[in-house]
Parts: structure tokens; C-alpha cells; sequence
């Protein structure tokens, strides 16, 4: 790799060189900053590969919202044509400062009540509607981004399975996330006389 930038160089950018090989072939291949590494100060192959790997391993991390571990890493890996042992991935993940991240991050999205919760259940836990405009339910999750997690609120239109609200945001308050889904599903809603909107204790 080092002797075809050396060869096309002067035709090209090292910039430009290491673009084209990254954004056409598979397996990774050297940055321009690996490069002018390896000229400054010598490197030993072994030292050329893992600089190469590294950088593919970050992207392929990063792609995958920076919660790939070890084992996961390996499958990615493999799928985009390198096929490396589990104690050299974990290497290379140690050396980019890398590391999976478990379920145990995931946010909560139901609160527990503060005492008995006196509000009749309409619905009987029977989640059908005999017809449209009839039966909402709301419910909250969240989506992981890549700087973070974010939590949404839908209001469903049982008969139809139809989403008629839903709000985003980095808080679980009811002004600010379950109510403001509510309120578009009003707006959008042509008749709500006699509607049920079911929600949990989480909603």
C-alpha cells in the first residue's frame, strides 16, 4: 500500500489516494495520516495494519451508534470482508479506545406510581375498538441516536393501527412528551365525542 501512494503521488494527493482505496475497496486501507506516519518514523508492518484497522474499526463503530462490543464488532467486521480472532479485535478496540455498551444504559420508560392509581380502566384491558374514532392508546419508547437517547410518545388509533400523534424529546415530562402527542392527535382528529384514550402508568 505505502509503495502504490509512493508510485501515484506525484499524479494525485495522498489525500485523494487514501479517499479512492477507502471509498472503493473493501478491508481497510491506510488514512493520509497513517502514511505520512509511517514515512516519519519507520513503522513496522504489524503497526501499518493495526493503524489501517483501527480506523475502519471507529467507523464501523461509530456506524453502529457506538455500541457494537467485541462480538458484535467481529460480525460487522467480517461482513465488510475482514476476518480478524477475538483477542486482535479486542486489541484493536482497546488501542481506538473502544468499548460495547450493554443494556444496562437503556433509559426507563415507566415510573413507578406514587401511591394507588384510582383511575378507572375504561377498556378492561381489551385493546379492540368496534369501529374507527373509537379507542386511542398511548404508549412511550425511546430511540438511540448517536448522542444519545431520545424518548417518543405515539397515540394510536386502535381500529385503524393508525399512529394519529406522536412528539419527541429528551424528557419523559408530560408537557413535554406525552401530552404534546395527544394534543396533535386532537388536532388531526375530525370527531373525538365518545373517544377513549388508554394510557399506562408510564403515559
Amino acid at each position: 500500500m505505502i509503495r502504490f501512494i509512493d508510485e501515484y503521488r506525484d499524479r494525485f494527493t495522498i489525500e485523494c489516494i487514501c479517499t479512492t482505496l477507502k471509498n472503493n475497496r473493501e478491508g481497510g486501507f491506510i488514512t493520509s495520516r497513517g502514511y505520512r506516519q509511517s514515512k516519519a518514523r519507520g513503522l513496522c508492518s504489524r503497526a501499518l495494519r493495526d493503524a489501517t484497522l483501527v480506523e475502519h474499526v471507529r467507523q464501523v463503530h461509530a456506524d453502529n451508534y457506538d455500541v457494537y462490543g467485541v462480538r458484535k464488532m467481529w460480525r460487522a467486521l467480517r461482513c465488510g470482508g475482514i476476518d480478524i480472532g477475538r483477542e486482535q479485535r479486542a486489541r484493536l478496540m482497546g488501542l481506538a479506545g473502544l468499548s460495547g455498551k450493554g443494556k444496562d444504559g437503556a433509559p426507563v420508560t415507566t415510573g413507578k406510581p406514587q401511591g394507588p392509581d384510582l383511575r378507572p380502566d375504561l377498556v378492561n384491558r381489551e385493546f379492540k375498538a368496534p369501529g374507527p374514532g373509537k379507542l386511542w392508546v398511548a404508549d412511550i419508547t425511546y430511540v438511540r441516536t448517536r448522542k444519545g437517547f431520545v424518548y417518543t410518545a405515539f397515540v394510536t388509533e386502535v381500529y385503524s393501527r393508525k399512529i394519529d400523534g406522536w412528539a419527541l424529546s429528551d424528557s419523559m415530562r408530560t408537557e413535554a412528551l406525552p401530552l404534546q402527542a395527544l394534543n396533535q392527535a386532537i388536532a388531526c382528529a375530525k370527531e373525538t365525542a365518545g373517544l377513549v384514550h388508554h394510557v399506562d402508568h408510564g403515559s
